[in-house]
């Protein structure tokens, strides 16, 4: 298999590499991926070879002044600019109608770029890119405006770094003193947002029925040291936010606590590597308040099982993305592997691997 990475203009991606936050938060898979593919050995120089062309622009790095979080407003505007200027400068877009060209949408709800779902849904995907294949964090098992293209479900970007960091603190196999753990946004009275309410409450009923729950570490304010917490977890909640998925879900996996997913209907990324139903436990949204007889239940029946196949490293290399180069079974090697099986073509798909491995 072979990959063609446009090189476009820098206002379309390392522009915004000005702010270091736009390669290391949790939407910089769009620059992790890019890095990676432009020392790999399946990309080639000559796009008559090429099987699918990349064009990265970043759109996750325009940071909001009022809070701070990526503000996704231009992305439209800019994957179209970017759009204009590889179908007129190159004959390959208009050859495929854009079916062989590889998008990054590593936001909320993916392509329809937009933070609130109400809206994410009624814009829908651009129609520029309604041929081409998009790379995105946003993924359910049932129909929804927003996956009505061809995607590859994708993690969220967590450091591998500070990831190694921390277990260097605190391996996987070490002692584990908090039985179940979650920081993060837990209103105790959710405003209503276009007739929506955040994490559809939730984290909202995880607060009000297990804070001040000795087996339940709730936290809702950031800490520097969050990671070392997970580290100390045994098991590490994971429910819905605006969107379905959230980086606690890689972060758990990587630092060996079991993922408690609370999110009805989510698609998990790279289901043929990570083999999720061994690795960790899904609660029904209306059970959360059964969090803890399910835990209880778990942690003295299977749950030596369970830490036995989350502890293999190979689960963790499948959900973190390597700067610079690809690595073999890491996030960005299964991106190119679920790429290849599009391909539909066996032999293509029977050498991907073999030269995955040179990258190694």
């Amino acid at each position: 298999m072979k990959v063609f990475v446009y090189e476009l203009p820098p206002k379309y991606n390392t522009d915004w590499l000005a702010n270091e936050r736009c390669s290391s938060h949790l939407f910089a898979s769009e620059v992790a991926i890019h890095r990676a593919l432009l020392t790999s050995e399946v990309r080639t120089f000559d796009p008559y070879e090429a099987d699918f062309f990349f064009v990265p622009v970043y759109v996750s790095c325009n940071f909001s002044a009022v809070n701070d979080f990526p503000a996704i407003g231009h992305a439209r505007t800019l994957i179209s600019s970017a759009v204009n200027l590889v179908s007129t400068e190159y004959p390959f877009w208009n050859r495929s109608r854009g079916s062989d060209h590889v998008f990054v949408a590593s936001h909320d709800f993916g392509a329809c770029f937009h933070t609130l779902e109400d809206v994410a849904m009624a814009d829908g995907i651009p129609i520029i890119l309604k041929n081409s294949i998009v790379l995105q964090t946003f993924g359910v098992i049932h129909q929804h405006p927003c996956q009505e293209v061809e995607n590859v479900v994708i993690p969220p970007y967590v450091s591998p770094e500070s990831v190694r960091s921390t277990l260097e603190k605190f391996p996987v196999t070490g002692r584990r003193d908090i039985f179940a753990f979650f920081r993060g946004k837990m209103e105790v009275h959710p405003k209503n947002v276009s007739r929506r309410f955040y994490s559809k409450r939730v984290r909202t009923e995880i607060w009000r029925k297990f804070n001040g729950d000795r087996r339940f570490y709730l936290q809702r304010h950031r800490f520097a040291g969050y990671q070392l917490e997970i580290a100390r977890s045994v098991f590490c909640l994971c429910p819905l936010g605006w969107a379905p998925w959230s980086p606690r879900l890689v972060e758990s996996v990587a630092l060996g606590c079991v993922p408690v997913v609370i999110a009805d209907g989510i698609q998990l990324p790279f289901s043929s590597a990570v083999r999720w139903s061994e690795i960790s436990l899904s609660v029904a949204e209306r059970d959360v308040g059964k969090l803890g007889k399910i835990l209880e239940r778990v942690a003295a029946t299977n749950l030596s099982v369970i830490q036995r196949n989350l502890w293999d490293p190979r689960t963790r290399r499948a959900l973190l993305f390597n700067n610079n180069k690809v690595q073999e079974g890491d996030a960005t090697w299964q991106v190119l592997v679920s790429l290849s099986e599009k391909l539909g073509r066996s032999q293509r798909r029977s050498s991907v691997a073999g030269q995955l491995k040179s990258d190694t």
